[in-house]
């Protein structure tokens, strides 16, 4: 084993000041009105979750603002919009049911987190709750929050996330059905068409 790793949580510690009693007591049990008020302008959150076999996971979700829809203060709904049906974190929240979410609002540099317990829900009342323009969901995940937490700026401030003068030229980098291309084809069927950037935003427009 390399002498340089840290394998302990006490050598963990020595490196870092204690930890800022701010910090220790922000962590609420529950939503306060702060938090809903989070949710409710975020239009994106990231999904973090872990099969029976230890494996983590995690998925971006999106749509309009206050998508993640607040029950209660305890209570979260995320409609299960249409992907590319690997269903990662579904089957995560089938096998464990353990969640954690990241909140983020554009031009907010603060990030809101929520831990908690989740399950798959086909409540005809849920799904109702959670329709967008497009459609009602086939399934909710239902997030029983237990830890609710607003993370501080820095991080979104050192990356300048929001600053549009530093968003970079799409055609930097190759469209993902490029990518793929050169990552898979050599497993795929000779025939496998892969799609251009402009090919993938016009089938998108029909799946969003």
């Amino acid at each position: 084993m390399a002498t340089n790793t840290i394998t302990t949580l006490s050598a963990l510690r020595e490196l870092y000041a204690p930890v800022n009693p701010r910090s220790a007591l922000k962590e609420l049990p529950q939503l306060d009105g702060h938090a809903k008020r989070f949710i409710n302008l975020s239009p994106f959150v990231v999904i973090s979750s872990y099969g029976a076999d230890g494996r983590a996971d995690t998925s971006p979700r999106g749509g309009d603002a206050g998508f993640v829809k607040v029950v209660d203060r305890g209570t979260l709904l995320i409609a299960d919009s249409p992907g590319n049906n690997r269903l990662d974190t579904l089957e995560n929240i089938v096998s464990t049911g353990q969640i954690g979410l990241l909140f983020m609002v554009p031009g907010v540099d603060e990030t809101l987190r929520v831990n908690g317990t989740a399950e798959l829900s086909t409540d005809e009342n849920e799904r109702k709750l959670c329709e967008d323009s497009r459609r009602v969901p086939k399934l909710v995940i239902r997030i029983s929050v237990h830890a609710s937490y607003l993370h501080c700026a820095k991080a979104l401030m050192r990356s300048d996330l929001w600053n549009v003068t530093k968003h970079i030229d799409r055609n930097q980098l190759p469209s993902m059905g490029e990518m793929l291309r050169d990552q898979v084809a050599d497993r795929m069927d000779t025939d496998t068409v892969f799609e251009t950037q402009t090919q993938m935003l016009e089938r998108y427009k029909n799946t969003l």
